[in-house]
């Protein structure tokens, strides 16, 4: 069995409890993945309060995340009427702010998606509003015009990972869903618990490296046919990159839908060899290596691992098996078609998949919920 390292930070028990109406109170203060499989665009964590309710215009909490984009933190008055954004693009925070139909962004300050905790502290100060970062300014923006209306009663709405007005009217678009944790949170005066929909909350590892981590129960589909048809070359190249030694199951595989399975590459972490089948070949390799290339023409394939060894594959039984290839969802972690038992999921951490040396973003994919796109347990 395969090590996923140390205990996961696990939420406080004491910090959930069963609310009203089947939602379950989360401390403002608890560790939180914002990545937990949901609709892309809905809070995982939110809140309610009372404008008079609150003495204090800051907030602060800590974020840790290898995930450039995202959605951290969301609040609005009015029913949604004006609202405020902190999310990442690139790697930067940007902040987004609409105010009696005046909208600013602004994007600046230091990465943030470098896996190490750092803490955020918003605060307000007139039409200002100012983000800084481990103790320095990180951004200000203001918001001034003769129309704006200082609102001094009504509700204030707070989420964490997600907005609750549409997309539609955001200035600066970006992908929402983001793994990251929030931990440590102290949201303006509030001592009143959060509520989520979700049954549970998944916990956050407690030390993370870049890549994505599949822990063997899901796999997650890239469809093919959208990432290469822009391509015209008549070769397909994916490359993998990971320690192939801590992995276990079906790392990749293909098929066009309503066919028989087109590729396929598996690790056995028993036997030390990752099996690679295509086209009526069967390639076996010893595990000992970090990266994978696999380059697919009309009629061969080259496969190349650790320094400059490689295997060149030719001529195949199928010819048209590059073109089947273009039509087909790529499957990464587990066998398309395939019960779960049938598809051997995989178990270990991808470090980085290109197709075509574009990088996969598995926050754009169609994944299973226990997958984390960003980061992997040490």
């Amino acid at each position: 069995m395969m090590a996923t390292g140390p205990l996961l930070l696990a939420l406080s028990i004491t910090a959930l409890a069963w609310g009203v109406h089947g939602k379950k109170d989360v401390s403002g203060s608890a560790a939180v993945y914002l990545g937990q499989s949901r609709d892309a665009w809905k809070p995982l964590i939110h809140i309610t309060v009372n404008l008079t309710k609150i003495r204090d215009i800051k907030s602060s909490f800590q974020l840790r995340t290898y995930d450039p984009e995202g959605i951290i933190f969301y609040g609005d008055t009015k029913d949604g009427k004006d609202w405020f954004i902190l999310s990442l693009k690139d790697g930067i925070p940007l902040m987004q702010i609409s105010r009696s139909g005046v909208l600013v962004n602004v994007a600046g300050g230091p990465k943030l998606n470098d896996g190490r905790w750092h803490t955020l502290e918003l605060s307000n100060h007139g039409h200002f509003v100012v983000l800084d970062v481990d103790g320095s300014r990180g951004l200000f923006m203001g918001v001034r015009s003769d129309t704006l209306e200082e609102v001094i009663s009504g509700s204030l709405r707070l989420a964490l990972g997600g907005i609750l007005i549409p997309r539609e009217r955001l200035f600066v678009e970006f992908e929402p869903q983001m793994d990251a944790c929030v931990r440590e949170g102290r949201w303006l005066n509030l001592s009143i618990p959060w509520e989520t929909d979700a049954e549970e909350l998944r916990p956050c590892y407690q030390n993370i490296r870049p890549g994505s981590f599949f822990p063997g129960n899901g796999l997650a589909i890239v469809n093919a046919s959208a990432v290469l048809q822009a391509d015209p070359e008549r070769s397909v190249t994916i490359e993998l990159w990971g320690d192939f030694t801590k992995m276990d199951g079906t790392i990749l595989s293909v098929r066009t839908p309503g066919q028989p399975l087109v590729f396929s590459l598996s690790a056995h972490n028993n036997t030390k060899i990752v099996t690679l089948l295509f086209g009526g070949h069967v390639l076996s390799l010893k595990d000992n290596f970090k990266r994978l290339a696999m380059t697919f023409g009309t009629d061969s394939l080259e496969v190349r691992h650790g320094g400059d060894e490689s295997h060149f594959l030719s001529p195949l039984k199928n010819s048209g098996l590059l073109d089947e290839l273009r039509g087909s969802h790529i499957a990464i972690g587990g066998l398309l078609g395939e019960d779960d038992a049938g598809s051997h999921f995989l178990k270990g951490c991808l470090e980085k998949v290109q197709i075509q040396g574009k990088d996969v973003d598995f926050d754009r994919a169609i994944k299973h919920q226990s997958i984390s796109s960003h980061s992997c347990p040490i």
